[in-house]
């Protein structure tokens, strides 16, 4: 179904999100040296980082302890069992390793701020949903 609105474009598309944290370095550091992202701009109270699809995710430090449900993110890989082994034998703690998640197949580890990052790639999602299909 299409919902035609003048003056609204077609597509829409999430170019930028905002997670407070409670340390503006160790996060950065955190998703630059572990999951790749790269620094975009870095001031006193928020640093952007962009992945490679151009989504910018501006860390900004919290006034106070985040309480309650938080953000969680989906993050594409290149290979999700790999980067779980080089993550995990860096020292990086998983919630779980590489498994079927509700979500589909992929890694599931934590931020220093407690935000979930749901690790997957194309591969093993493609082969996951082939393998639900035939009732495996």
């Amino acid at each position: 179904m299409k919902y035609d609105m003048p003056g609204v474009p077609e597509m829409v598309k999430v170019t930028h999100i905002v997670l407070p944290v409670a340390d503006l370095v160790k996060s950065r550091n955190w998703y630059v040296e572990n999951l790749g992202f790269k620094l975009e701009r870095e001031l006193d109270i928020a640093i952007g980082l962009k992945d490679a699809s151009g989504l910018t995710i501006f860390l900004q430090k919290a006034s106070a302890p985040s309480t309650g449900p938080k953000i969680r993110l989906t993050i594409q890989v290149d290979n999700v069992d790999k980067k779980y082994e080089e993550l995990a034998a860096a020292g990086v703690k998983f919630v779980s390793a590489p498994k079927r998640q509700f979500w589909g197949y992929g890694a599931e580890v934590m931020d220093p701020d407690g935000y979930m990052n749901d690790l997957w790639d194309e591969v093993t999602m493609t082969r996951d949903s082939e393998a639900r299909k035939r009732g495996e």
